[in-house]
């Protein structure tokens, strides 16, 4: 694992809240928009985890505070086998932190540019573990928004997970969202057009991600957003030439199925370290002085709470992490069969759990 970076010398008491010096910090395995990200290692469980380490000042700086606060929500009401979860979140006067699920494999962007178009049989494998994340956030009544290759972690055993819930939101049959966010080229006309959307958005850009896998190509290009646009809401789509020989009659189907134009239902990881100041975690104020902080340094003092999962009760409490009541009977939204097929497969996959890819 390489070094290890102590915190603390002292006792550390797994009592109290969680901070900094309940971890061991190993080798920094990636950089993020906020800063970087280190492999920890839980001293009192000896459970290794991915630290994610977020700027305030880069934040405030990208007016990003409203994202963090609201992807610390959403991940507090999450725990699924496919997805990166949140296992604890604290903060100190430089950083919020979120400890998550550690994830060895890489994320699909590195495999596609590494080994180029991927085998059927591998994309059936992911797409059937995506399908079982997607679906369990539909239930949780929350759109991801994102999902692209960069988006998609695998594990040190070649299973794919959901990650990057910064622009994850809940959705209401009530009221459709019409915000445009998350990567363009994997974005469906609900999301472009500013049509109106709820979860089904998430599907298309599965569809998106499975056929860039298979064709190491995207289906809709465009040098500029314009013509992106364009592309999205308007043109056919086809399928290569030579995809008989790329992939089987069925997954022609499901893509036929994922991109239907009307689909409505309503890097590397590179070893480096990044020392950056790693031992000048300190022990915060017990009540740090709220009124001498700029607003957006109180906002996330107050809002970015603690959290441990291994503490059978919620850190913290906001009206919209309640359950949504609405007059539609959820029972009666049903996803298309096209989404229905492939949970299916996913329920009735023997996953070999014992093997590697690649």
């Amino acid at each position: 694992m390489g070094g290890v970076f102590c915190c603390c010398s002292d006792p550390v008491n797994f009592d109290g809240e969680v901070d900094l010096f309940h971890f061991d910090l190993h080798r920094a395995v990636g950089k993020g928009a906020f800063g970087k990200v280190r492999v920890v290692e839980h001293k009192k469980s000896k459970q290794l985890y991915a630290l994610k380490y977020i700027d305030k000042a880069k934040c405030i700086k990208q007016k990003a505070i409203a994202n963090i606060i609201q992807e610390r929500r959403l991940l507090e009401e999450i725990d699924h086998p496919f997805i990166v979860n949140l296992r604890y979140a604290f903060q100190d006067d430089e950083n919020c932190f979120f400890v998550l699920d550690l994830m060895l494999g890489g994320d699909l962007r590195f495999h596609l540019e590494r080994k180029g178009r991927i085998e059927e049989n591998v994309v059936k494998f992911w797409m059937a573990e995506l399908a079982e994340a997607l679906d369990y956030l539909r239930k949780q009544r929350i759109i991801h928004r994102d999902l692209k290759p960069d988006n998609i972690l695998l594990d040190a055993m070649g299973h794919a997970h959901i990650t990057d819930f910064n622009v994850a939101i809940h959705y209401s049959e009530r009221r459709l969202h019409t915000s445009v966010a998350g990567s363009m080229a994997y974005m469906a006309p609900e999301v472009v057009g500013r049509k109106g959307y709820t979860w089904c958005v998430d599907w298309w850009s599965l569809g998106v991600v499975a056929w860039e896998l298979l064709f190491h190509r995207r289906p809709f290009d465009g040098r500029t957003s314009e013509k992106m646009t364009n592309s999205i809401m308007k043109d056919p789509i086809k399928l290569p030439s030579n995809v008989n020989e790329i992939c089987s009659a069925e997954c022609q189907d499901f893509l036929r199925g994922m991109k239907k134009a009307n689909f409505d239902v309503s890097h590397e990881l590179d070893e480096f370290m990044m020392v950056e100041k790693p031992l000048t975690h300190s022990k915060r104020k017990a009540h740090p002085d709220l009124e001498k902080m700029k607003p957006e340094l109180r906002q996330l003092e107050e809002q970015f709470t603690v959290y441990d999962f291994s503490k059978n009760n919620r850190m913290s409490y906001y009206p919209h992490n309640q359950p949504i009541v609405t007059s539609i009977n959820q029972d009666d939204e049903e996803p298309s069969t096209t989404v229905r097929k492939l949970v299916r497969l996913a329920q009735i996959m023997t996953i070999v759990r014992h093997s590697r890819w690649p």
